[in-house]
């Protein structure tokens, strides 16, 4: 039997897991946290998240975190309120958002106990094992020890995040909100309550002496019901972290039989809303071929084949997207007005039309 050692207990290295253990792989997962604490905020996923998490059976389970987000009204629109552009419904029928905390519990309660040792060393060596998955996150250890790693560079922008601690009615409303400089988006979560999230260009360097005032100092008078979020989310769970993302492009995800996966080998910005998504391909994408083909060595070639590609190609979308809504030139509007609804749409049925690979010829785990 194959055995597998999995770097990393994020939403990358679980799906993973899940779907080498499924079919037949005796699969570890290190994480280096002693527990698992609290994760996050609000995390979108789109339908090819699901058809990943579908290919390997885990799709039901992530959907019974809540139901589909129905006929939101969604988009980009001014700090007064008004629409810029609008997103047709039918082209995220399948988004759900979820909470990241809960999303990491499902994935979690899916895998045989003891199957994630909390509080181990993550080295990358093979030692008793046949592959390593590095999922170790945008400060990858892994990577940051190959000769190529471009290393991560600082997007412009940080974020502050939060979720009310009670429901509040965001009138079938969502989206962002952009501003110079500046923007807001926000989000139901299934039981009402709400992510939000607040950017702004800003020094890496720049401190605060209250996070939840300085965030609420910046987006005071801004539309409804932006002011009503502040009020319903406590301030201790408000956080601002720096948006940062791959320096370059990799030449290759793997090295021998220790390959990249999730942030580790693509870390991109959040402007697509495709980070955990991509995560979730590479992990379905992996687990198949790794559990379906005779010949590691192939297989792990032939995800790198399949997934440096499309990573990289989303990852540089999302940076152009990123210095597009941070920007401060009125243009910037004009374009998002002009920009026909069927156009958006086209974009994000193609960003979620992926399929996984095709079943290898062989068998063997």
């Amino acid at each position: 039997m194959r055995r597998v050692k999995v770097i990393g207990a994020g939403i990358g290295g679980l799906v993973t897991a899940i779907g080498l253990q499924r079919r037949g792989v005796d699969v570890t997962v290190f994480e280096r946290a002693s527990s698992p604490g609290p994760v996050g905020a609000g995390l979108s996923l789109f339908g090819n998240a699901f058809t990943a998490l579908d290919a390997i059976g885990a799709g039901d389970a992530v959907r019974a975190l809540g139901g589909p987000q129905g006929e939101l009204h969604a988009g980009q629109r001014r700090p007064d309120g008004r629409w810029l552009s609008t997103i047709p419904p039918d082209a995220v029928a399948e988004l759900r958002v979820v909470h990241r905390a809960d999303l990491h519990r499902v994935l979690a309660g899916e895998l045989a106990p003891g199957t994630i040792r909390w509080g181990s060393p993550t080295t990358a060596e093979l030692g008793e094992f046949d592959v390593v998955v590095a999922a170790d996150g945008l400060r990858s250890q892994t990577r940051s020890s190959w000769p190529d790693d471009p290393g991560v560079r600082y997007a412009g922008y940080s974020t502050w995040r939060g979720v009310t601690a009670r429901p509040v009615d965001v009138g079938g409303e969502a989206g962002e909100t952009v501003g110079r400089g500046e923007r807001f988006g926000m989000a139901p979560l299934p039981d009402g309550r709400v992510y939000w999230f607040g950017v702004s260009t800003m020094p890496l360097d720049a401190t605060f002496a209250d996070e939840y005032q300085e965030v609420r100092r910046r987006f005071a008078g801004w539309h409804a019901p932006i002011a009503d979020l502040f009020d319903a989310t406590e301030p201790s769970d408000v956080f601002r972290t720096g948006i940062f993302e791959l320096a370059g492009p990799l030449p290759s995800f793997r090295r021998g039989r220790v390959v990249l996966l999730g942030d580790a080998a693509h870390a991109m910005t959040p402007d697509l809303g495709q980070g955990a998504n991509q995560a979730i391909e590479d992990a379905a994408t992996l687990s198949l071929l790794l559990a379906g083909s005779a010949d590691i060595d192939a297989a792990l070639s032939e995800y790198d084949r399949l997934r440096r590609p499309r990573t990289q190609r989303i990852a540089g979308r999302a940076h152009l997207m990123g210095r597009l809504m941070q920007s401060r030139s009125p243009l910037r509007n004009l374009l998002l007005r002009l920009t026909p609804p069927q156009a958006v749409a086209r974009q994000l049925r193609s960003m979620q039309s992926w399929q996984p690979p095709a079943a290898a010829e062989q068998t063997p785990a």
